[in-house]
């Protein structure tokens, strides 16, 4: 792996992970385009660019996160007060929103890798398939917003719904944070309740993704070459960064257009070069 691919996977990484466009989409057609290995690529970069882009989400969700924590205070009968933490709701929507993902990926999680990262004609067909399911669903949740007039709350229900469109986004193509906004927007969340939530779901996926990959590394016996390795995950973590500050901005507009006509072009360029030039 060299240091200039390094740098390309992990920008491709840290603004496809939290931009409406596939992150594992993205990186499947950057190393196919970069000619970078699955075995190099794959497994080592699934570890090194995960880890990356969580980066970012602590620094701009520090105080949610915090907030995922309520401090208590019992007063005992000795007269002495006894601190302690408690989950607070936000956590326990986390929790609902999370066990569809897992769950999906345990059961599908191999059998989604060995349909899309087999590098023929037909993982091109199904990549560019997944890339316009997100451009249609990008460009519906748009409309439904703008006409929405009202608003409801987080709550366990909307969580599960936020939760199972995650889970569907295991699929390359399908974008994770496009997916999940979409379906509060169309659901009826606040969009800053909505732009939030989305991204503090990335927390548990991106921590189980990496700790799946450092399993798969481990076991495989692959060896990591540091220099490589930094460059990506500050590459990753700075603009994963960019991306979600930009992100932050767009929810709010709900102007989700210029993604979909994106991802389109995407769609084309996964058959083209694949027909064209076989990469």
């Amino acid at each position: 792996m060299e240091i200039w691919q390094a740098i390309i996977l992990g920008a491709v990484q840290g603004f496809a992970e939290f931009l409406p466009i596939s992150s594992s989409g993205h990186l499947i057609l950057m190393q196919r385009w970069l000619g970078v290995s699955e075995e190099a690529g794959g497994l080592f970069f699934d570890i090194m660019l995960h880890i990356g882009t969580l980066i970012p989400v602590f620094i701009v969700f520090f105080k949610d996160i915090i907030g995922l924590f309520k401090r208590t205070e019992t007063k005992l009968s000795d007269g002495k007060v006894k601190k302690s933490f408690l989950f607070s709701e936000k956590m326990w929507f986390l929790a609902v929103a999370t066990v569809p993902a897992a769950l999906t990926g345990v059961l599908l999680g191999d059998f989604v890798e060995g349909a899309f990262y087999r590098g023929d004609i037909l993982s091109a067909c199904l990549l560019a398939g997944t890339f316009l399911l997100t451009a249609g669903e990008l460009f519906l949740s748009e409309i439904i917003s703008n006409k929405r007039k009202d608003t409801l709350p987080l709550s366990y229900k909307s969580s599960l719904v936020m939760g199972l469109a995650q889970s569907v986004a295991i699929v390359p193509g399908l974008s994770r944070s496009g997916t999940v906004i979409s379906s509060g927007c169309i659901y009826g969340l606040k969009r800053e309740d909505n732009a939030s939530f989305a991204f503090l779901m990335s927390i548990p996926i991106i921590l189980g993704a990496a700790a799946v990959s450092t399993i798969d590394v481990i076991e495989s016996g692959i060896v990591v070459d540091a220099i490589p390795l930094i460059f990506g995950v500050v590459t990753a973590a700075v603009t994963g960064y960019i991306a979600i500050k930009f992100m932050l901005k767009v929810i709010k507009k709900a102007n989700y257009k210029w993604f979909s006509l994106y991802l389109v072009v995407m769609a084309i360029a996964s058959i083209v070069t694949k027909v064209a030039v076989g990469v």
